[in-house]
């Protein structure tokens, strides 16, 4: 997810570990709501995983520019410190999950005698 020198690439766990278990209980859950088939209730968290997408980058952005009290360092830190392509494949997984239900007509058989 993040492209550290001298450390190497960190993942979400290793940036900020309560984000990474935020995000994976978000996913949880709605993979729990998905598989009871709560359309209404997956399509919330769906929502709710874009909203903390957003605020997940964001938070990791701000993490990584504003690492020390130092002015000095923390414009070197954030010039160093590179998103990676995870946050790609990240927000490919809350697109599909925000557009895999869509409102659909109800089916009604007609049987003919």
């Amino acid at each position: 997810m993040l492209k550290v020198p001298i450390k190497g690439n960190w993942n979400l766990y290793q940036s900020d570990a309560r984000l990474f278990m935020i995000t994976y209980a978000i996913i949880v859950i709605a993979i729990l709501l998905l598989f009871i088939r709560k359309i209404g209730a997956f399509k919330f968290m769906s929502f709710v995983m874009a909203i903390w997408y957003v605020l997940a980058v964001v938070a990791v952005y701000f993490t990584a520019n504003n690492y020390t009290k130092y002015d000095f360092a923390n414009k070197l830190i954030g010039k160093v410190v590179h998103f990676q392509w995870g946050w790609i494949v990240f927000l490919v997984g809350v697109l599909f999950m925000l557009f895999s239900t869509k409102r659909g007509e109800k089916i009604i058989a007609q049987t003919s005698l």
